[in-house]
C-alpha cells in the first residue's frame, strides 16, 4: 500500500490543482473511509484526504476543492454542545469572539479525535494484532485490526484537515499545540503510570481502546446529526463514524474473548480499567475548555468556569452508552462496572 499522504499545513496558502490525467486513477477505497460517491463534500474530504487533485473518474469532472465547500456563515462548532452556553459571560461576547470561541471547539474536538487514536487506540490494536493476550487470533481477526490500525491514521489526516480548512477559511491560525493533551488521553496515560505490572498495562490500553471503538460513534454524532454545523465538519465526522461501526465490532468480539480468559484478579482490573475509560471519555474537558477560554479571550472566564464545573448536570458530554451496555451485558459485569448507567441513553 502507499504511503499515506502529508497533511495540511494548515496556514494559508493557494492549492494549484495540477493537470488531469486522461485516465485518472479511481480512489483506493479499500483504504479510505467509506463516502457517498454522489456528496460533493465527502468527495472533496477525500480528494484532499487521498492528495488528488485530479478529478472524480465516475463522471469525468472537477471535483470541488474542499475549501469551497467551506460556508463561513455556518458555526464550526454547535452552540448547544458548549458546557457554558447559557452562562452570562458567554452570552455577553460579541459575534466575532464567540465565532473564535466555536472555532476553537472544533479544533479541539479534532484534537480529542486524533490524541485518542494515536496515544490509546492504535496501541490497543498493536497489543491485538501480536496477540499480547494469547488468546489465539484467526489471520483474518489479525488483518481486520491491522486494517483498523491503517484506518486510524486516515482518521487522524482527516480530522487535521479538517481543522486545517478552518484556520485557513476563518484566517486564524488556532494551533492545536495550544491545547492540552485529550482527557482520555490524558487518563489512560496516567493508569499506565501507576501500573506496577506489564499486564496491567496491556489491560488498561485494552480497555480504554474497547471504550473508544464502542463510543466513539456517539462521540462523531454530536456533529454529524447536527444539520446547522459546517458541511465540512459535518462530513468529516461521518465518514470517519462509518468506518468505527466494524472497528467497535471488532473491539467488542478481542474484548470478550479476552475476558473470558482472564483469572479473578485481572478481570477486576480490567472491567476497572472500563469504567475508568467510560467516565474519562465520556465527560466535558474542563481543562481543555478552561485554555479555549483563555484563548478566546472571555471576560470572567475563569469565574465561569469554576461554575459551570461543579454543575453536575454539564458534566457528561456523550450520553449513548448503548455498545459498551451490551458488552459488560454480554460479560455478566454490568453489576461490576463502576458506571450510573442509569444517567445515560441506551437504545
Amino acid at each position: 500500500m502507499a504511503h499515506l499522504p502529508a497533511a495540511d499545513a494548515g496556514h494559508p496558502s493557494p492549492h494549484p490543482n495540477p493537470p488531469a490525467s486522461p485516465h485518472p486513477p479511481a480512489f483506493p477505497s479499500p483504504h479510505l473511509p467509506e463516502h457517498d460517491p454522489d456528496d460533493p463534500v465527502e468527495n472533496a474530504v477525500i480528494a484532499r484526504l487521498a492528495g488528488n487533485w485530479a478529478r472524480r473518474a465516475s463522471v469525468k469532472r472537477p471535483e470541488p476543492d474542499l475549501d469551497d465547500l467551506f460556508e463561513p456563515e455556518r458555526p464550526d462548532y454547535p452552540e448547544h454542545l458548549l458546557p457554558f452556553r447559557d452562562h452570562p459571560s458567554y452570552l455577553a461576547l460579541d459575534a466575532d469572539r464567540r465565532s473564535r470561541l466555536l472555532a476553537w471547539a472544533w479544533v479541539a474536538f479534532n484534537k480529542n479525535v486524533m490524541d485518542n487514536e494515536q496515544r490509546v487506540v492504535n496501541p490497543g490494536f498493536e497489543l491485538i494484532t501480536r496477540d499480547a493476550f494469547g488468546t489465539g487470533l484467526s489471520e483474518t481477526s489479525v488483518l481486520a485490526a491491522t486494517q483498523a490500525m491503517v484506518d486510524e491514521q486516515y482518521h487522524t489526516l482527516m480530522h487535521l484537515n479538517a481543522s486545517a480548512v478552518t484556520r485557513r477559511r476563518r484566517g486564524w491560525q488556532l494551533p492545536e499545540r495550544e491545547l492540552p493533551v485529550a482527557k482520555k488521553a490524558r487518563r489512560h496515560a496516567e493508569r499506565l503510570a501507576e501500573a506496577g505490572h506489564p499486564w496491567q498495562r496491556d489491560l488498561t490500553t485494552l480497555a480504554f481502546t474497547t471504550v473508544s471503538e464502542l463510543s466513539i460513534n456517539a462521540y462523531l454524532n454530536l456533529i454529524a446529526e447536527d444539520p446547522d454545523v459546517q458541511p465540512v465538519n459535518r462530513a468529516t465526522a461521518t465518514m470517519h463514524n462509518r468506518d468505527e461501526y466494524c472497528h467497535s465490532s471488532i473491539s467488542k468480539e478481542v474484548a470478550k474473548e479476552v475476558c473470558s480468559g482472564l483469572d479473578a484478579e485481572r478481570r477486576a482490573y480490567f472491567l476497572d480499567a472500563v469504567s475508568d475509560g467510560m467516565r474519562a471519555f465520556g465527560a466535558n474537558d474542563f481543562t481543555t475548555w478552561r485554555r479555549v477560554v483563555r484563548l478566546v479571550g472571555v471576560a470572567g472566564g475563569e469565574q465561569m468556569m469554576r461554575e459551570v464545573e461543579q454543575d453536575q448536570a454539564r458534566t457528561m458530554l456523550v450520553q449513548d452508552y448503548s455498545a459498551l451496555y451490551s458488552l459488560c451485558a454480554d460479560l455478566g459485569a454490568l453489576d461490576e462496572v463502576d458506571f450510573d448507567w442509569g444517567g445515560v441513553t441506551l437504545r
